[in-house]
């Protein structure tokens, strides 16, 4: 192996482990509430966006007012994340796209509620330092937590502001259906 090879290698697990650091800054900034941390995580046009809907906004300003709206019905939560998938693209090592896995502790008008989400991340370093492009937040369940129990094997298992919301994981997964259709009839 040259010592091309081995920058290029190097490079790549520094970008990764940069990548996994601005995922843990996220989760901090959110449960500080804090806007401009969090406005210093996204490109300037940015995306961030649900399946269900309930979470949509493009361009970094846009993101952070979405964000002051969501922090003002909030009080303390505490988000944490597990596994996390990057894959820097092989075309351009300034671009990489990740798999997040989550789970946050809330509170939304005084209700305390569980989460467990999905991020579907892209992300670039041309402004510098890695940031996110696009984010999309799939939950599995957001809950009350004195609904847990009964809760989590309903399809309505996300609560909106304005009530239940389809769940967007597990049923929307391909191989979740196929499953279900092959196997639970």
């Amino acid at each position: 192996m040259n010592i091309e090879e081995i920058a290029l290698r190097l490079d790549r697990l520094e970008s990764k482990e940069d990548i996994k650091t601005l995922v843990s800054e996220y989760a901090e900034a959110c449960d500080q509430q804090d806007l401009k941390y969090l406005e210093g995580l996204f490109t300037k046009e940015a995306e961030f966006n649900s399946p269900n809907g309930m979470l949509s906004s493009k361009g970094r300003q846009n993101i952070i007012e979405m964000y002051k709206e969501v922090f003002q019905t909030r009080g303390p939560s505490f988000h944490w994340t597990h596994d996390v998938r990057v894959e820097i693209s092989s075309d351009n090592p300034s671009k990489a796209s990740g798999t997040v896995y989550s789970h946050a502790e809330t509170t939304r008008d005084g209700i305390a509620s569980l989460a467990a989400m999905r991020y579907d991340d892209e992300y670039s370093n041309k402004e510098g330092k890695w940031k996110f492009s696009k984010r999309t937040i799939s939950f599995f369940y957001y809950v009350k937590t004195s609904e847990y129990v009964e809760n989590l094997t309903e399809t309505l298992r996300v609560n909106g502001a304005d009530g239940k919301v389809p769940a967007d994981i597990p049923e929307s997964v391909p191989a979740w259906i196929e499953f279900q259709e092959k196997y639970k009839k």
